[in-house]
C-alpha cells in the first residue's frame, strides 16, 4: 500500500468521523452507537483478514500489542462519544487535535524521540492557549460543554498513550492484524458496558443514525484503523499524529455545513493557535539550529 494513499484516506476519515460520531448516537444513546459500530468492526475485520489470507498471530509481543490496541480503542471511543452528546461534532475533531503535542510528549520519554526544545516549548504554550480559548467559550455554553471537552482530553491522553505503546512494543504486525486484534479486546468490553449501565434494545434507528453506524463500522473502525497502524509501522509515531494539523478545519466546516452548527469566531481562533502549535512543535526544531546565532570559531575571534 501507497504510504501517501494511507496518509490521505486517514485524513478524509478522521475528518468526517466527529460528525458520523454525533449522529451515531442520536435517539439511541451513544452506548449504542459505539457498541454496534465496534461489533460491526470486528466481525469484517475478522472477515477482510481471512479473504487476505493473513492470520491473526498470539506471541507474547502480539498479544500485548491486541491488548493495548483494544484498550486505547475503549477508552479513547467511549470518551469521545460520550462527549459528542455535550459539544459540536466540530469540537471534538479540535481538541482532538491535541493528540500530537501529547503524543510527542509521551514518546519522548517512551521513546525517546525528540526532546523539548525551546520552540517545542512556545509552541506547547501556544497550542494550550488555543485550548484555553475553546474552554472559554465551552464555559459560557455551559457545564455541559466543560464536561464534554474535557471528556475529550481524556480520549486524547488514551488514544496518544496507545499510539506510543504499540510503537514502543514493535511486534511488526500488519495493520490489519493489530485491528483485528484490537476490536477483539475491545468488543466484550464495550458489550460489558452495555449490560451494566441496563442498556436496551432502541425501538426505532432512524436513517442516519444507522448509516453512520455503518459508516463508522465500515470505513471508521476497519479501514480507518488499519491504515492508522499501517501508518505506525512506517511512519514516525508523531508525522502520523500530525494528521490532525489538518481534520479539525474539514471537520469544522463539515459540522457547519452539514449539521447546521454555529461555529464562534473564538473557536476558529483556538483552532489556528492549536494549529499553529501542533506545527511549530513538530516543525518548529528543524529550524531552530538555523535561527540561533552561531558562535565565532577561534580564528575569528583572533
Amino acid at each position: 500500500m501507497s504510504v501517501p494513499a494511507a496518509y490521505i484516506g486517514v485524513v478524509l476519515i478522521w475528518s468526517t468521523t466527529p460528525l458520523a460520531i454525533k449522529w451515531s448516537g442520536e435517539g439511541v444513546g451513544y452506548l449504542f452507537g459505539v457498541t454496534g459500530r465496534m461489533v460491526i468492526g470486528v466481525v469484517l475485520a475478522l472477515l477482510v483478514l481471512q479473504l487476505a489470507g493473513l492470520r491473526l498471530r498470539w506471541n507474547r509481543q502480539a498479544r500485548k500489542t491486541y491488548l493495548v490496541a483494544g484498550l486505547g480503542i475503549y477508552f479513547a471511543m467511549t470518551a469521545a462519544y460520550w462527549s459528542a452528546q455535550h459539544i459540536p461534532s466540530g469540537w471534538i475533531s479540535v481538541v482532538f487535535g491535541l493528540s500530537p503535542i501529547v503524543t510527542g510528549l509521551m514518546a519522548r520519554f517512551w521513546l525517546n524521540e525528540q526532546g523539548l526544545t525551546p520552540p517545542r516549548i512556545l509552541a506547547l504554550l501556544i497550542a494550550l492557549a488555543g485550548l484555553a480559548v475553546i474552554f472559554g467559550v465551552g464555559t459560557e455554553a455551559g457545564a455541559q460543554a466543560v464536561w464534554g471537552l474535557s471528556g475529550m482530553l481524556v480520549s486524547v491522553l488514551c488514544h496518544s498513550a496507545s499510539a506510543v505503546w504499540i510503537k514502543r512494543l514493535d511486534a511488526r504486525l500488519h495493520g490489519l492484524t493489530v485491528t483485528a486484534g484490537g476490536l477483539i479486546v475491545a468488543v466484550p468490553l464495550f458489550l460489558l458496558s452495555w449490560f451494566l449501565q441496563g442498556q436496551s434494545w432502541p425501538t426505532v434507528v432512524d436513517a442516519r443514525t444507522l448509516g453512520s453506524i455503518l459508516y463508522l463500522g465500515i470505513v471508521g473502525s476497519v479501514l480507518g484503523f488499519a491504515l492508522y497502524f499501517y501508518l505506525l509501522r512506517h511512519v514516525e509515531t508523531t508525522r502520523v499524529a500530525l494528521i490532525t494539523l489538518m481534520t479539525p478545519v474539514i471537520a469544522l466546516l463539515a459540522g457547519q455545513w452539514l449539521n447546521g452548527e454555529v461555529v464562534d469566531d473564538r473557536i476558529w481562533v483556538g483552532t489556528l493557535m492549536i494549529m499553529l502549535g501542533l506545527f511549530g512543535f513538530e516543525l518548529g526544531s528543524r529550524f531552530w539550529p538555523q535561527l540561533r546565532p552561531s558562535r565565532p570559531s577561534e580564528s575569528e575571534g583572533q
